[in-house]
Formats: C-alpha cells, structure tokens, sequence
C-alpha cells in the first residue's frame, strides 16, 4: 500500500520529446526522460526486469522476466483492458533493454546509473505519461534505496496534488497545450 503523506513529486524535469513523423493527433511522439540515479546498473537492471521488482514500482505487471528476448504478458495498473502480449527484442544486460514501445539504456555515471526511456506515447496523452513515468522513477529511486513506498501509479498516480502541476509542467515543457483541467487546477490557490 501506498502511503500518499510518504511521497512528494519534485518539480519536472529530464524530459524531452520527438515529434518525429508524427501526422495526425493519434500519432505518436517519442518521450525521452532520465535520471541519475545512485545505484549500480546491475541493480537498477535487476529492478527493471524482475517481475517482484516491477510490482515495487513499474506502471505495469508482467508475467515473465523482461531480461530474456521473448513474448510475455504485460498488464498496465488500473487498465481495464486484458494483458498485451509483448515482445522483448533486446536484452543486453545491464545495458539496453527493448519490449513494446519501450527502450531503455543504463550507463554507468559517477558511481551510479544515468537511466533513459524512450517511449513511444499517443500524442494526446504525452504529458500525462511524462508525468506518470516521473512519478514512477521517484517511487523507482525509493525502492532502490531501501526506503519503498510501493507501487504508485494509474489512478493512484493522479490522486495525488503533484499530479496536476507536473502534468502542466511537462506540458509547458514540451510547447503543448495541457488539458483544460490540469489549467484550471494550475490556477487555484
């Protein structure tokens, strides 16, 4: 369970996103977010791909590991939607994870891991996935450190105050207009 008193989203931040061949609205952009975070790549591959580790903080379960090239069933948080099948196309430990929509590279830095995502995400909701992939990487960073404050995402994720702003953030971040209510909700005191 999630304790929403233990976690406070920082502002946003690291997030860039490629609007490459992107034709209509229901195209997709690329989002790219990093972090630095203190652990080895070993250990953040190990969270990465470790379907335990996943339910500490990942937005998704799945039922296999994800560091081994193959189909398993990916099943996102509060989707209402039945398991995707997914492939993991490349597993190159700790280095370059594929599956889906998504990329993952982990560079050694400063004793550390510099993590990338790259995720391909239906325009209209890019600023919301920034926004929850933000939260995901500090709940993330928590595991990490010993000090988990379990799983936060889907509509747990939006309950939160932060949720709003760091959605209007990225919006502003990436030139784009943020929903009407993420507006409103920017407004009030």
């Amino acid at each position: 369970m999630t304790d929403p008193e233990q976690y406070t989203s920082g502002p946003a931040y690291g997030a860039q996103v490629r609007k490459d061949g992107a034709q209509n609205e229901k195209d997709k952009w690329t989002l790219i977010l990093v972090r630095e975070l203190r652990h080895s790549p070993e250990k953040v591959w190990h969270a990465l791909t470790d379907p335990v580790h996943l339910r500490e903080w990942a937005p998704f379960v799945t039922d296999g590991n994800l560091g081994t090239i193959g189909t398993v069933k990916l099943t996102w948080v509060g989707s209402p939607t039945a398991p995707i099948e997914t492939r993991v196309t490349r597993a190159d430990a700790p280095r370059v994870l594929e599956y889906g929509d998504h990329r993952w590279e982990l560079e050694p830095f400063e004793g550390g891991t510099r993590l990338t995502l790259w995720s391909h995400i239906d325009r209209r909701f890019i600023a919301w996935g920034a926004a929850g992939w933000h939260i995901a990487f500090d709940v993330l960073n928590r595991f990490l450190s010993g000090t988990p404050t379990g799983r936060i995402a889907g509509a747990d994720a939006m309950k939160f105050a932060g949720w709003k702003r760091l959605v209007a953030e990225y919006a502003k971040q990436f030139d784009m207009e943020a929903p009407n209510w993420v507006q409103k909700a920017a407004q009030e005191p």
